[in-house]
């Protein structure tokens, strides 16, 4: 099967916009701040953005099914403070639930964290566990940059972030490193700021020892690793000055690469270069690039075609399905339960 490990509910009903600008409005002071219930999207409704979107494109690709989560750039930790995100991510985090329960054999939840910049990571607990509980989600997004675009928070390997990194140990799910909107007009958002981020957080990874506090903990770096692959060498000897180990050794037992690259060049690059074990289907479609390529006439974000001109079937299975079951052990136990 086709595992997809990076979705996201971009088509969402507009109602769930709507409430995250009365949201936003309130926070100004010019309006009521909305409550859960005033959200009200139907199962139908929910139905109507899945079915020609996300399920059709699957459907097309052969995907059998998308780990999928909250729209990355509506996380918007930025705004507002820990209630505000809380309120935000408890609502988007029920409607990827809804979703994975109106079509369990083509969805499993991941969930979006209430963080929020100054805040202790700490206060995130509640949801995670609430998610992973009560909804079933498979995993989680990390922001390392609440603040937006302006990189306020600690490194990754800050002891600040521990109390997340033990209750992903506990409950045996891995976090997806994904920042969001950038508000810094430096940074366009998924063309700067998330590859940057992606990049940042591979070098933090690199200069800190969280690996040997945490054996057993999971990370993805999405969109290929931003600019890691292209650039291994100089990680590697970034590393050896550091004094760490090498790059197989010190992190890649517990980082893995996603395959949201957009061109044949640049997936063999990553396939040529990280070793196919750390690497995961996905193609984050309906996301930050939606278009036809004019050159080859598929669309850029189709990226199971750029895998099977590449890559050996061994070294595809394994991208596809297999690495996908061992990183996420819930969704493994998932399809398991499912007969799959």
């Amino acid at each position: 099967m086709i595992i997809d490990c990076h979705g996201h509910y971009t088509t969402a009903p507009p109602a769930l916009a709507a409430w995250r600008d009365r949201q936003i409005a309130a926070l100004a002071g010019s309006a009521a701040a909305p409550v859960r219930a005033d959200l009200r999207i139907s199962d139908d409704e929910l139905r109507e953005t899945i079915e020609p979107n996300q399920l059709k494109l699957m459907d097309e690709r052969g995907i059998d099914l998308t780990i999928f989560s909250p729209r990355a750039s509506f996380m918007a930790h930025h705004v507002g403070g820990f209630e505000t995100s809380s309120e935000w991510a408890a609502l988007c985090n029920e409607l990827c639930h809804r979703v994975s329960t109106l079509y369990p054999d083509r969805f499993a939840p991941a969930a979006m964290l209430p963080q929020s910049p100054g805040v202790d990571p700490a206060t995130c607990l509640p949801e995670l566990t609430r998610c992973v509980e009560e909804y079933g989600a498979v995993a989680l997004n990390l922001n390392p940059d609440p603040s937006g675009g302006h990189w306020t928070a600690p490194p990754l390997t800050d002891r600040s972030w521990y109390p997340i990194y033990e209750k992903m140990v506990e409950y045996d799910i891995p976090a997806m490193v994904h920042v969001s909107t950038s508000v810094n007009p430096a940074f366009h958002t998924t063309g700067a700021h998330y590859l940057n981020a992606d990049t940042t957080a591979f070098m933090q990874l690199v200069q800190g020892d969280l690996f040997t506090d945490f054996p057993a903990l999971r990370l993805i770096i999405p969109h290929g690793g931003g600019a890691v692959p292209y650039h291994w060498g100089r990680f590697r000897g970034l590393a050896m000055a550091l004094g760490k180990p090498e790059l197989e050794d010190h992190v890649l037992g517990n980082v893995f690469f996603d395959t949201c690259v957009y061109h044949q060049p640049g997936s063999d690059l990553l396939f040529d270069v990280v070793p196919a074990r750390n690497i995961l289907f996905a193609s984050e479609m309906i996301g930050a690039v939606r278009s036809v390529d004019p050159r080859t006439g598929h669309h850029f974000d189709d990226t199971r075609r750029y895998a099977e001109a590449k890559l050996s079937e061994a070294d595809w299975a394994a991208i596809r399905e297999h690495n996908a079951r061992t990183v996420y052990p819930r969704l493994d136990a998932l399809l398991k339960g499912q007969g799959r």
